[in-house]
């Protein structure tokens, strides 16, 4: 489905693909959900526009196999914290299968690293994690949180980011009956207070 730009796209028409293309560039790199409000903040344009884009980027990614379109692998999913890309459920075995075989291959220093701040920081947001290690750390998050050792649990209350912490599946890697058994490292942390000072620099 052909997505033309309009009067009201603001600055994002001034790029290839017009606010369609600008609302997915977004969507995947943020790292978590983004409401029709924020987008349409973030690109001087009405939220009706966006939302009316988003709705039709939705429509796209279904596919029509009667026109043999196919369907893709992932969707725009709209949910109650705002619009994100997601695989789609009917891949959810090609999905699985991944990620057990991701659990045989060793974790790379940059993983450890993150890993290391969620268990003993947790709660912490992406924005602390990369305060922390003084680098982007969206990718190794994301393979973490593939491989099943951490996932998100509730939003900080300020920034409404979403909050990692370990899993069970971690306790069980670690051989550890709770974070209580954790060795005593935190002291070389940072504390909340100025992790979060750093995440706002």
């Amino acid at each position: 489905m052909a997505m033309a730009t309009t009067a009201f796209d603001g600055f994002a028409r001034d790029f290839p693909g017009g606010l369609p293309a600008c609302l997915e560039a977004i969507l995947m790199a943020a790292d978590q959900p983004q409401t029709a409000a924020d987008l349409a903040r973030v690109l001087e344009v009405d939220e009706i526009s966006v939302t009316s884009a988003l709705e039709s980027l939705q429509a796209e990614y279904e596919g029509d196999t009667a026109r043999g379109i196919r369907p893709r692998g992932f969707e725009l999913r709209s949910t109650a914290r705002g619009w994100q890309f997601a695989s789609r459920a009917t891949y959810e075995p090609v999905v699985s299968a991944f990620v057990t075989d991701g659990q045989t291959a060793r974790l790379s220093q940059a993983a450890l690293e993150a890993l290391a701040i969620v268990a003993y920081r947790q709660p912490v947001t992406r924005a602390q994690v990369a305060a922390i290690r003084g680098v982007n750390s969206d990718g190794v998050i994301r393979s973490l949180t593939v491989r099943g050792l951490i996932r998100e649990e509730g939003v900080d209350p300020e920034s409404r980011a979403a909050l990692l912490v370990t899993s069970a599946m971690f306790l069980e890697k670690m051989g550890l009956d709770s974070l209580d058994d954790l060795p005593s490292l935190a002291p070389f942390l940072p504390s909340e207070g100025e992790a979060a000072t750093l995440a706002e620099q």
